[in-house]
């Protein structure tokens, strides 16, 4: 890696949404309509290309099923959801909707609409059409929601109307074609923050319709999708053009809103390899790219591209799962823990500022505890809790994916090569299993399985402790096999407590308690990077990926 001195000369300053408190967000009126939204009469009609390379292709265009990263970088241009998220404070701010008000003790928001607005498909965005989507996503099926284990309703909901008794969600009512009313069952402090979500967007009516949303009857590189994920439609300054095997092609939405910027067009250009990234990048064949790994990093220094990085705002995991016998034991689990040596792995495998975690909220957020138990590196202490555990041998089977990059995982491959030889050192008889992302990686960890061990990260969406740990420990789930009835209660208790130091007090009571009991090892809170050409000015980088391309700046 470069000296710091030699870094400054390239790389630009990330955002830095993190710096800042997110207390007093939720149920406080919105700033003015107009505000941050400039009018585009005035301005020239966008004609530029952009074109961008990602790590891989997106799993679906529907963001209400599909969670991964590449999947919404892509959404977020062609759908918007009621709110928005200021790129400097972190605040929600206006987006569909204009202004707000909380009432009833924090189980009713109102919310005014933007007026003027149409979808892609000409029809109009009103409160009917906001009451369509929740009700979609309330409604989702079992099968549909085993089928799509991205949706994100369930893990800020807590339950569809399967299980109604059990969802914070009650309503959603039309008050007028400009207002619409969200009335829950209890209080969600993190509310107004989880609404920007990706997962949250608006889409249209008609084209939910047209497309049999909640029928999963296509595939695309494996994926079943809908017909609507195939083609979205939402009020957003891009429309799709086109998804082929290897880009997906976005256009300038010409009756948006909004300013619609400089870009015309997007080329959103998949290369699974952080090397043939970079050399798009060197050749001019893109604009930009993100996931730049260590490798790069030298690379792109010496030929003095910029740098573009994020304050860090994930983290990445061995997740371990209880279902498969021996792990069910403590002894090994902590054994597991012992065995892997994180800062020999940041070291290697992550950009320089990269932190060792010990628990899964990261710095900054409220309810990250200072004070978080961890076992520490210990491969004598490692064995020995294998030998009390009667550990004999047991193969455990240590999924990892391949040909893909993550923000919280630059290099899977080799990830899992030195954390399988610290594990083997230890004792372990590990069993590779890897297995192509775009084959389904994230369902088959994710499902209950035969996966002992596998990597993994979570990239957070909004700034609160609950979207760490509520959508990962909040209740069972088929990734970690994860029973503890104390943790559950106490997420969900936060969930509803004011802001504030007693709410920050539980949180970290649940980061003590899921690290005492290890139903995964946290390893680091990665620093994730873009790499971008001389042609472009400025990109909104956003440690929540809250990154339109309305506001990428161009040289003319």
């Amino acid at each position: 890696m470069p000296s710091s001195t030699s870094r400054r000369t390239v790389i630009k300053s990330g955002a830095l949404l993190l710096a800042l408190g997110v207390t007093g967000c939720t149920g406080v009126p919105s700033p003015s309509p107009s505000s941050g939204f400039p009018s585009s009469a005035a301005a020239a009609e966008p004609g530029a290309t952009f074109n961008f390379g990602t790590a891989a292709q997106p799993l679906g265009l529907d963001p209400a099923l599909s969670s991964d990263v590449e999947s919404q970088r892509i959404t977020r241009q062609i759908l918007e959801g009621l709110v928005g998220v200021d790129q400097t404070t972190g605040k929600p701010t206006p987006l569909l909707a204009t202004e707000w008000t909380e009432s009833n003790e924090g189980r009713t928001y109102t919310f005014k609409l933007r007026g003027g607005v149409t979808f892609h498909d000409g029809t109009p965005f009103d409160a009917e059409a906001v009451c369509t989507n929740f009700n979609r996503w309330f409604a989702f099926s079992p099968d549909l929601q085993r089928q799509a284990p991205g949706s994100s309703f369930k893990g800020v909901f807590k339950a569809h109307a399967d299980e109604p008794d059990l969802s914070i969600f009650k309503s959603c009512t039309a008050l007028a074609a400009d207002t619409v009313q969200l009335d829950l069952t209890r209080r969600f402090t993190a509310f107004l923050q989880a609404l920007t979500l990706p997962a949250f967007a608006i889409a249209s009516p008609a084209a939910l319709a047209a497309g049999n949303a909640n029928v999963l009857d296509r595939q695309k590189s494996g994926q079943p999708l809908s017909a609507f994920g195939t083609n979205p439609v939402g009020t957003g300054p891009f429309s799709l053009s086109s998804w082929d095997e290897g880009s997906v092609t976005l256009v300038t939405n010409s009756s948006y809103w909004g300013d619609r910027g400089q870009i015309g067009t997007i080329n959103f250009m998949a290369y699974d390899h952080p090397q043939t990234r970079l050399q798009a990048l060197l050749d001019g064949k893109i604009d930009g790219y993100d996931a730049v790994t260590v490798g790069n990093f030298d690379q792109l220094v010496k030929r003095g591209k910029q740098i573009v990085q994020r304050d860090p705002f994930s983290v990445m995991y061995v997740g371990m799962n209880q279902a498969v016998g021996i792990l069910a034991n403590l002894k090994v689990r902590q054994a597991i823990e012992l065995a892997i040596d994180k800062e020999t792995l940041i070291r290697r495998f992550f950009i320089d500022n990269t932190a060792k975690a010990t628990q899964f909220v990261p710095p900054k957020i409220s309810g990250f505890n200072n004070n978080a138990p961890e076992l520490g590196h210990d491969l004598a202490k490692a064995k020995q809790y294998l030998k009390d555990a009667g550990y004999a041998g047991e193969e455990l089977k240590f999924y990892y994916p391949l040909n893909v990059t993550r923000p919280y995982l630059p290099t899977p491959e080799k990830v899992y090569a030195e954390i399988s030889r610290q594990l083997t050192a230890a004792g372990l008889n590990i069993r590779p299993v890897p297995v192509e992302w775009s084959e389904g990686y994230l369902q088959k960890v994710q499902s209950p399985g035969d996966h002992a061990l596998h990597l993994l990260g979570w990239n957070g969406s909004y700034s609160d402790a609950e979207n760490f740990v509520g959508p990962l420990f909040g209740e069972k789930n088929g990734e970690f096999g994860y029973q503890d009835p104390q943790v559950f209660s106490k997420i969900n208790r936060a969930r509803s407590m004011p802001e504030g130091e007693e709410r920050d007090e539980q949180y970290h009571t649940i980061n003590d308690q899921i690290a005492a009991t290890v139903p995964a090892v946290p390893i680091a809170f990665p620093i994730s990077a873009l790499a971008l050409s001389d042609r472009v000015v400025s990109y909104p980088a956003s440690p929540v990926l809250n990154e339109v391309f309305t506001k990428v700046q161009l040289k003319p």
